[in-house]
């Protein structure tokens, strides 16, 4: 049974349900996850899905790939950044974090991943977002970033109208002392200055979108993701005008709610 929210609101478009722990809102996330799959597979042959490649991430990626009534046979799996220039065996790499926390466990139909050390990126742009354009996204389930990206689109780069699929990006000082604040790299000169990202337009094309967002680090982000405007100076404000979107969080990603 999926776990109460101890609070529901909404703003704007967007559904917000926030949970007592971590733990309650990465079961109750994955039951939706789930749901909306089991839905999508009863209606046709197969599911897309695209997924966050985060520490944020990892509860809820247990809960989701620890429920067998998903028929991962039928599901095609796409990631939405990746670090330029990493090896996919590198600790960091999102490759790796995904093959990890969800192909190695449930062995879904296909998996898509961005070749992050390819030697012609833009090529590897085009050839990612061909795949991601032939298929439509049946489900986004993302988080929101310390400055409050999502993906890598960092508040300097964030485009609500952006016409491409997936773009490099020159990685932002805050985005880049979370990867180290996280663990990912020992220092910030470690972390790659550039990356690969789904677009703005290409993550909320999705048919139902899941914001996952636990910790207290992230309540600054949920704040004005939530409380001021809609901006590209805060890229997650953008899922307030995405409809087909419920954002889960924990009581210590809401705190700066009141």
């Amino acid at each position: 049974m999926s776990p109460e929210p101890i609070r529901e609101c909404r703003v704007d478009a967007l559904e917000v349900r926030v949970y007592r722990s971590q733990a309650e809102m990465a079961l109750a996330a994955a039951a939706a996850a789930a749901g909306h799959l089991a839905a999508v597979l009863r209606e046709q042959a197969g599911a897309s899905v695209i997924l966050a490649s985060a520490t944020s991430q990892i509860q809820f990626l247990a809960a989701l790939t620890g429920d067998r009534s998903i028929c991962w046979e039928r599901v095609t799996v796409f990631h939405m950044d990746e670090y330029l220039g990493l090896a996919e065996d590198h600790p960091a790499s999102f490759r790796r974090f995904l093959r990890e926390h969800v192909a190695d466990r449930v062995r879904p139909g296909a998996v898509h991943y961005v070749g992050g050390d390819c030697l012609e990126p833009l090529k590897e742009c085009a050839r990612y977002a061909g795949l991601l354009r032939a298929q439509a996204v049946d489900l986004c389930c993302l988080g929101i970033g310390e400055n409050g990206h999502l993906a890598f689109n960092d508040p300097p780069v964030a485009d609500f109208s952006d016409p491409e699929t997936m773009k490099l990006v020159r990685l932002d000082d805050a985005c880049r002392r979370q990867q180290v604040g996280e663990g990912c790299f020992p220092s910030l000169q470690a972390v790659p200055q550039y990356a690969f990202t789904l677009t703005m337009p290409a993550l909320c094309s999705a048919r139902r979108i899941l914001g996952v967002v636990p910790e207290r680090r992230k309540a600054e982000a949920v704040r004005r993701a939530l409380r001021g405007p809609v901006a590209p100076a805060c890229p997650a404000s953008w899922l307030r005008r995405q409809a087909q979107t419920t954002l889960y969080l924990d009581a210590e990603a809401a705190s700066g709610l009141g």
